[in-house]
């Protein structure tokens, strides 16, 4: 039998959308051990005066297993 917990986090990253994610993950994974996977709840983008989009915003939860 085995019991996970749930965090909830936000990563950004002026790249794209996977690598806020990865970038959020690898953060997540140097305090946090036995990541089973991730909920991606929203996505969001900063923008310039212009519209274009400066940074990509995720909120996630992440679930992992407890020892």
């Amino acid at each position: 039998m085995s019991v996970t917990k749930v965090i909830e986090l936000s990563a950004s990253s002026s790249k794209g959308i996977e690598d806020a994610v990865r970038h959020g993950l690898e953060r997540a994974g140097k305090t946090v051990k036995n990541i089973k996977g991730a909920w991606i709840n929203d996505i969001k983008v900063a923008t310039d005066n212009d519209g274009n989009v400066r940074e990509w915003r995720v909120n996630m939860r992440i679930n992992f297993e407890v020892d």
